[in-house]
């Protein structure tokens, strides 16, 4: 399971077809490209993203009657559960929500309630529609925005009753070199006053953040004006004046009605929730102490992936057609202890295998987004070319199978570890280093993990 570096998730892939026409073959060639192994689960995964796409032609009668085919995971942690999740809803530009089931408490406990992962859904379909919708108007917005800036920096002149013709060709003149110069740059650190709207404690964020966002609605409905966020005038430069205005013409220019409709549509046809840690809230309740509600959050979950409306502050949403992936390691409990009507929503079971020495080689070399391809991109910003030998790759290979054994087995994550130690030197030295070349091999990289092969000798010899 590589590291997974910062992207858009707004849009599909480069060079794939629309997301309607991606075959199941076609969707597990795009995960190999990121997951190593794990076949079994990309197949499921596939499969349960082409029934998405096949059940938008049927007639819609028939196509609310078909439920989604959730899926659980069941697998050591660091072996892709997440990562596939996670590329299988970027892939088609889904709305993806990634939370832990520990972290629900049955209604009556203190927690987070299971319909608030539903709202935080929503709350990321909000922001990827917004960002799509600003784009499209942004080279609208940032004509508005220059005109703006010159109102700032040349007030607009009051004609006069004399002389008026001549002042204001004046003023036309004067203002088109300050457009000249705005455009050059040459204007950046001019001082100008915006009037900024202040969101910070803005009482529907305080609510919505602590989980009590249905009170906030109540309260928006009842005294709207209170939401609305108070202004103040700050003295700015230009390129930070330039920010706020054009994110504030963005936001006049896009209607947020259509933007919480498309939103509220795109989580309830392609919205993709991973339940992680499933298996922490298997089992029957022990009668005391922090389980005692494990039971009792099941039952709570049982509606929403069953089906039901929740309330948002952007409006009811049906989660009837959300694709819930479920996920646990399942050491202790089994997907059996899970209550009867919950195991039945999860119809697909996929088992994912423990990585080997093999699988951490081809991880650290063959996906677009390997970890040592990260860090040879990260190091030539500073001019310096790393080169891993072959017996050095399959040496931090070996070593990290051996401290999973010895150790918790935290599968891909553990090569995260290792290679930052092997890499620290060369990293911190980079700046000033003379060396243009640098060959890490074997011996190399024994000697920057010499401390953890004495760690491990150690706890042999104690043990």
């Amino acid at each position: 399971m590589p590291i997974m570096l910062p992207e858009r998730m707004d849009r599909p892939a480069a060079g794939l077809p629309p997301d309607s026409e991606l075959t199941p073959r076609q969707i597990v060639a795009e995960l190999d490209k990121y997951i190593i192994g794990q076949r079994p689960a990309k197949r499921a995964v596939s499969i349960a993203l082409r029934n998405r796409f096949r059940r938008r032609k049927l007639p819609a009668e028939l196509a609310d009657e078909i439920a989604p085919k959730n899926i659980l995971m069941i697998g050591p942690t660091g072996v892709g559960k997440t990562e596939i999740s996670r590329r299988l809803a970027k892939l088609t530009s889904s709305p993806f929500l990634k939370i832990e089931a520990s972290k629900f408490t049955e209604i009556g406990y203190v927690g987070r309630d299971v319909e608030s992962m539903i709202r935080d859904l929503v709350r990321i379909s909000v922001d990827m529609v917004r960002s799509g919708m600003m784009a499209e108007v942004e080279d609208k917005a940032q004509a508005q925005v220059e005109e703006r800036l010159l109102d700032l920096l040349l007030p607009t002149l009051r004609r006069k009753e004399a002389g008026a013709e001549e002042d204001v060709q004046r003023f036309q003149e004067t203002r088109d070199k300050l457009r000249q110069q705005l455009r050059a740059g040459q204007l950046e650190d001019r001082p100008v006053e915006v009037e900024v709207k202040d969101r910070s404690s803005s009482p529907l964020e305080i609510f919505s953040n602590s989980g009590m966002e249905e009170i906030g609605i109540h309260i928006q409905e009842i005294i709207p004006g209170l939401m609305a966020g108070r202004s103040k005038r700050r003295k700015v430069k230009v390129k930070e004046a330039r920010e706020y205005l054009l994110e504030e013409e963005q936001r006049r220019l896009i209607d947020m009605d259509q933007v919480s409709r498309l939103a509220i549509e795109r989580v309830e046809h392609s919205g993709i929730i991973f339940l992680d840690e499933v298996d922490k809230i298997a089992g029957r309740e022990s009668g005391r102490g922090p389980e005692v509600s494990r039971e009792g959050v099941q039952r709570d979950l049982l509606p929403i992936i069953e089906g039901t409306t929740v309330n948002t502050r952007y409006g009811l949403v049906r989660t009837d057609h959300i694709l819930f992936i479920g996920a646990g390691a399942f050491h202790v409990s089994k997907p059996a202890d899970l209550i009867p009507e919950l195991q039945g929503r999860f119809p697909i079971r996929v088992e994912l295998t423990a990585l080997n020495k093999e699988d951490f080689i081809r991880i650290l070399t063959e996906p677009e987004n390997a970890l040592i391809k990260q860090y040879e991109a990260l190091l030539r910003t500073e001019g310096v070319k790393v080169v891993f030998t072959p017996d050095a790759v399959d040496e931090i290979a070996e070593m990290a199978e051996k401290v999973n054994q010895d150790a918790e087995n935290i599968g891909a994550r553990r090569l995260h570890t290792i290679l930052e130690k092997v890499m620290e030197d060369i990293s911190f030295d980079a700046p000033e280093v003379q060396a243009k070349e640098i060959v890490v091999d074997k011996a190399y990289v024994q000697k920057q993990l010499q401390e953890i092969i004495k760690d491990q000798d150690l706890r042999r010899f104690i043990l």
